[in-house]
Formats: C-alpha cells, structure tokens, sequence
C-alpha cells in the first residue's frame, strides 16, 4: 500500500520493528526498504543502518540498500541499482510517494527518545552514484517531504475516522530554506530560445501565452548545489526535461544527444558551461550501468 496507512496519523510512534509489520507501516523486521523493482517502494526507516545516510528533516539523502555491514553500518562492497534501490527509483519515475519512519538512533534528525515515528510521506526527487565514506559505491536517494505532512503545519485527518485520535506529536519551531525554482534566470532562459525546446524545437501554446520548461543540468540543493545561473540551465519541453532529469539522454561536449538523436541547440548567447553537462554525463552513465 502507497501512501498513508489508515488509522496511523503522522507523529505516531510504535514501540518496535515488528509494531511496524504489524501497523503496515514498514513490512520487513531488518531491511530499510520496502517495494520491489518495477512497483515502487512503500517506506523506508532510518535508524543508522548507512554512515552515508544525511537527514535533514525535510530533506532526506538516503543511502541504497546492499553492500554494508550491519553491524557497523560500514560498506564492504559496491551497491547495485537493483531490487529495493530500483524500486525508489520507479517512485521518481511515476510520482508515487513513500513513508518515511524515523527510529532513535542518535545520527537520525529530531528522532524519537524511543522506538520509531512514522513523520508522513515524502518524494523521491532526485537519484544518483558515488564513492560513499568507504570508498565504495553506493546509490543514493534525495527524499522531499511533501508539504501537507511538514511540521510547522501538523496534520488535520481530512476525513472523519481516517487518522486514530492520538494525540499529536511535540512541535518544534524550524527555519526552512527553500528554492524558489522560477527565478530571473529561468525566465531568461525561457525567453532566450522564445519558449522552444532545445532538443525538438517545441513550442507549446498555451491560452494565456507560450509553455516551456526550465531544466537545471546540476540540480539545485542538497547535496549537488547546482548554481541558479543561465550556464547551469536549459529550455525544454515537458516531455525532454523529464527524460533529461531520469537519464534518458544526455549531451555531449559537441553537444549531440547521447542516448538521443540530434543536437542541442545553443543560442549564441547562451553561456552554457560544459562541465555541468559532463557532470550530467557521469550521472547518465551509472544510472544506465544496471546489470
């Protein structure tokens, strides 16, 4: 089941691994993540099973499964995009969400004095490889809550009898930084190739004027920190900026599509810096390395 589990509210907090089996939170008593390759995964638990795990409340940077110890949580071997791992990323590929459940472990953001919280759903945004803390390879996840389960706003049930009436988990005031994504310069940009893709050259009408999208070659946030700057951003149709962000295609320095046909067109006076797309090639490329 994908999304909220009836009769638990966001907040709640269940004594043990095998409570969660037994709410439908999270079925496995050990592995962090739940779904199967080609359906999607239903949760995750964060609880110190991967030193390359970066909780920051609202933002998540989570480790993929295999290749760690679990006794130490320290990797001995390369991660594979198979299995659970492919499973997050058809939750990026058809939107759907994923439960995050917090346990007490002392590296997990604002946990639980005990057992484990379930804190609502979130969205696999992003995913990419590399060398994690042992030098081996791991596969990792940025998970987005999504906003109608973040704290500052608790969470009313929005029909009568869908959430137990439990009382509400303790609050603590944050400060969110967000980035605002329809800056002055994807707006230039848009302006600049006068809404067309610069892959098809498609310019979407719309009744109140010309579609595009603006695609951010080195993504923005953690942990890419791409650069909100024209060099770093292309004009694209929908469908070419979804295909662009899940590795579909990519561009090379004499920018022809790599797993594409055709070129990139480049407005003279677009400053488009290469490293951002071989950065994009290196992504590409491990993303199309499964077995």
């Amino acid at each position: 089941m994908f999304g909220h589990i009836p009769g638990i509210e966001v907040g709640a907090i269940l004594e043990d691994r095998q409570a969660l089996q037994e709410a439908g939170l999270h079925r496995p008593t050990q592995a962090g993540i739940c779904g199967r390759a080609g359906e999607g995964a239903e949760s995750v638990v964060l609880n110190g099973g991967y030193v390359d795990d970066e909780d920051f409340g609202d933002v998540v940077i989570y480790t993929g499964a295999g290749g760690n110890d679990r006794s130490s949580g320290r990797q001995v071997a390369d991660q594979t995009l198979t299995r659970t791992n492919r499973a997050l990323v058809e939750n990026l590929r058809t939107g759907l969400p994923v439960r995050v459940i917090r346990g007490s472990h002392e590296d997990v953001h604002n946990g639980p004095a005990a057992g484990y919280r379930y804190d609502g759903l979130y969205r696999v945004a992003d995913y990419w490889a590399e060398p994690g803390r042992d030098g081996y390879r791991v596969w990792r996840f940025r998970l987005e809550r999504l906003e109608a389960d973040a704290p500052s706003r608790g969470r009313v049930a929005e029909e009568p009898g869908l959430f137990g009436a439990s009382r509400p988990p303790e609050r603590r005031d944050t400060i969110v930084s967000r980035i605002v994504r329809d800056s002055a310069v994807t707006r230039d940009v848009k302006r600049l190739y006068d809404f067309r893709c610069q892959v098809c050259g498609e310019r979407i009408e719309t009744p109140t004027g010309p579609y595009a999208e603006a695609a951010h070659i080195r993504p923005l946030g953690r942990p890419h920190d791409g650069p909100d700057v024209l060099a770093n951003v292309l004009c694209l149709c929908p469908t070419h900026h979804v295909a662009f962000d899940l590795y579909v295609f990519t561009v090379a320095d004499d920018l022809s599509l790599v797993g594409g046909t055709g070129t990139l067109r480049v407005h003279p006076a677009h400053p488009l810096d290469l490293l951002f797309l071989r950065e994009h090639r290196q992504r590409y490329e491990a993303a199309n390395s499964i077995p």
